[in-house]
């Protein structure tokens, strides 16, 4: 399958055309209308641009990489370089290592050994974080913590790629400043609070993507959501879909799943949820998993069945 087909790129680039206007008139006129409608209308434009960087650094929307990330430049919100964001989502992508404490840049489970090592306040807010309400509430903050610990420690070792994605991340965040000052009407505190809401945004969508599984295939969701969050997420909500055909464009990935429904719930071994009303009900309050890996010792001690 060639997913190459620059004519039918235009559902990327007209939704991008969109985000940025949105985004525009919440930092701008909807912010004299109403400085919460403002900051909710920047959060989704925020959120949305970040799934669109997603489709960027998978190759699309056109066959220029140069091009599609000058299109994705701009920080719209303050989290997380572009750059690290594809160098760690591509080496997420590598399936045999889906949810490894270690290999995994995101995975949310522990070595039970680091589990075991912690203080029990620690341990209480990572519990309280496995649930959608904390992954919402506080997720966006430790994993933000955790992201910037790890990148100061590989930057303090030399490592210049990381160095790079910083600094042009803070040139993107100036671009972003420049339009607050001169242009925009929002203040910087509130886009920041935009921003930290969009990530919580995210966290929806990344909450219970992969789960410990003894086979790397059986390990990846399929949410059959149709709704507004499917279009935020760009229907990455059919995640085993999008990671057995990374290259695919968003706007095709329904038509494929549609085409061979019974064959990725195979593949999955039918890790599947209808829709994010499902999820919220079962897991706003009631974690998915534990911390700690659950079947660490089994992964570690001998081959995953892929």
């Amino acid at each position: 399958m060639n997913p190459k087909h620059p004519a039918s790129e235009w559902p990327t680039v007209l939704v991008l055309a969109a985000t940025y206007l949105l985004w525009g008139l919440g930092t701008t006129v909807l912010w004299d209308l109403s400085p919460l409608i403002a900051i909710l209308v920047v959060a989704v434009a925020s959120a949305q641009f970040s799934s669109l960087q997603h489709e960027v650094l998978h190759g699309h929307p056109t066959p220029d990489q140069h091009v599609n990330h000058a299109m994705v430049f701009p920080a719209l919100a303050f989290f997380y370089p572009y750059l690290r964001f594809r160098d760690t989502h591509l080496a997420h992508h590598h399936d045999p290592n889906l949810t490894d404490p270690y290999d995994d840049p995101e995975s949310n489970y522990l070595d039970p050994a680091v589990w075991a090592r912690l203080s029990p306040p620690l341990r209480g807010l990572l519990r309280f974080n496995n649930t959608l309400f904390g992954r919402m509430l506080v997720g966006p903050a430790i994993g933000f913590a955790v992201f910037v610990r790890g990148d100061i420690r590989l930057i303090r070792a030399g490592d210049r790629r990381v160095l790079l994605a910083w600094v042009l991340h803070g040139a993107g965040l100036v671009l972003v400043l420049v339009w607050l000052v001169s242009v925009g009407k929002m203040p910087v505190w509130a886009w920041l609070v935009s921003s930290y809401l969009s990530a919580s945004l995210l966290k929806i969508r990344t909450f219970l993507e992969h789960r410990a599984h003894e086979a790397f295939r059986a390990r990846t969701v399929v949410i059959e959501d149709r709704g507004p969050l499917a279009l935020l997420f760009l229907n990455n909500n059919l995640h085993v879909v999008h990671h057995m055909h990374p290259a695919v464009p968003w706007h095709r990935l329904p038509a494929i799943y549609r085409a061979n429904r019974d064959h990725y719930l195979r593949r999955n071994d039918a890790y599947l949820y209808k829709n994010y009303i499902e999820i919220f009900r079962r897991h706003f309050l009631r974690a998915k998993d534990p911390v700690p890996h659950p079947i660490w010792p089994v992964r570690k001690d001998g081959p995953a069945d892929g």
